[in-house]
């Protein structure tokens, strides 16, 4: 499974055949993010600045574009919505999707047009070219609104201008921050913001989300549906990437190498290792992490009745592990070392607390 989309029109977080964030009229579960939006646009003193955060892939985009489509849908704010739901046969759905509207500006990674892949981060250059909307007369009547899609990908410096927008906003000016870990932002720019926190989706809601996915995605069959929603942790993107052939074969392989670990096949670990070091394995690194974290939390589990002076070594491998984790994202470091300690360190976890 893989976007039918051309390399040059792939943005941050596509999904195969899946509409996009601003694509999508409907939004499944977070009814009180929603109610807690709805007030604030009723109060008529609707906050400049709103941090939207949780896991990645649970619906925080899908929520600020629906937001940005009901007050482009409603510049006057003459009436006072139950919900944001906006016909999608309402010009404003056809202009938040084609990112066209004169008031809306997405902050996001993009292609650099002399580039191949999405740059890796928002550059102050294109933080200050789409905050100028806030530097020049609306288009149209009503808000004038950013989505930043999301915080994580802003540097130092494109933060910054952004943080100095926040500080002093034009009147009717709208900021929908979308943050997968709010607490890594800026202190200076979530103090500026009202914080809504999404929460994961129960399995049965993932499952439904996927249901409602049109053609030309290929429904999956009930037993793999069920089952990527029992292991998505409440996230659509990790249901979604459960479902690809790939990342289903790879956590299959995982789970094997997990369970022998009283006698580890290191020539099968090998070949992890190399399959995950490769530059376009992320999401597959990213699933095996999943996959090793739900077989430790399992164990410590199974193996509560041993008490924690056993398990303490089990829990300080899963920190390893972490720790480890995060530091080749940050430094761009080779993942096979990592790979081949994380299946060692766990064997040696697993015999201390037999």
């Amino acid at each position: 499974m893989r976007p039918e989309r051309p390399p040059e029109d792939v943005e941050p977080g596509d999904l195969p055949y899946i509409p996009r964030p601003r694509e999508q009229a409907g939004l499944v579960g977070h009814t009180e993010a929603e109610a807690a939006l709805v007030a604030g646009i009723a109060s008529g003193r609707l906050h400049h600045a709103w941090l939207i955060g949780g896991p990645r892939g649970i619906g925080k985009a899908t929520l600020a574009y629906r937001m940005a489509r009901w007050l482009i849908a409603n510049p006057g704010l003459d009436a006072i919505p139950e919900t944001l739901h906006v016909d999608p046969g309402h010009p404003a759905a056809r202009q938040v999707a084609a990112l066209s509207h004169p008031n809306l500006v997405a902050l996001r990674r993009t292609r650099p047009p002399t580039a191949k892949t999405l740059a890796t981060k928002i550059s102050v250059d294109a933080a200050r070219g789409a905050l100028e909307l806030f530097g020049s007369t609306g288009g149209a009547a009503g808000y004038r609104i950013c989505i930043v899609d999301s915080a994580e990908d802003l540097n130092a410096n494109s933060a910054n201008a952004l943080l100095k927008m926040v500080e002093e906003p034009p009147p009717r000016s709208l900021f929908l921050i979308v943050s997968h870990a709010p607490g890594r932002l800026l202190p200076t720019i979530r103090s500026r913001c009202r914080a809504l926190t999404l929460r994961p989706l129960p399995e049965a809601e993932v499952a439904r989300v996927v249901a409602g996915f049109p053609p030309p995605f290929v429904q999956p069959e009930a037993e793999a549906l069920a089952r990527a929603a029992a292991l998505s942790e409440g996230s659509v993107a990790q249901a979604m990437a459960m479902l690809d052939p790939a990342t289903a074969n790879l956590i299959a392989e995982v789970e094997t190498l997990l369970a022998r670990l009283d006698h580890p096949d290191w020539r099968r670990i090998l070949a992890l290792a190399e399959k995950l070091s490769g530059r376009d394995s992320d999401d597959l690194f990213a699933a095996s992490l999943d996959t090793v974290f739900r077989f430790v939390s399992a164990e410590l589990d199974r193996r509560a009745h041993v008490g924690p002076a056993r398990l303490a070594a089990l829990v300080e491998v899963c920190d390893k592990i972490a720790r480890a984790a995060r530091e080749a994202a940050t430094y761009n470091l080779d993942r096979r070392p990592l790979v081949l300690s994380l299946f060692g360190d766990l064997a040696g976890a697993l015999r201390a607390a037999a």
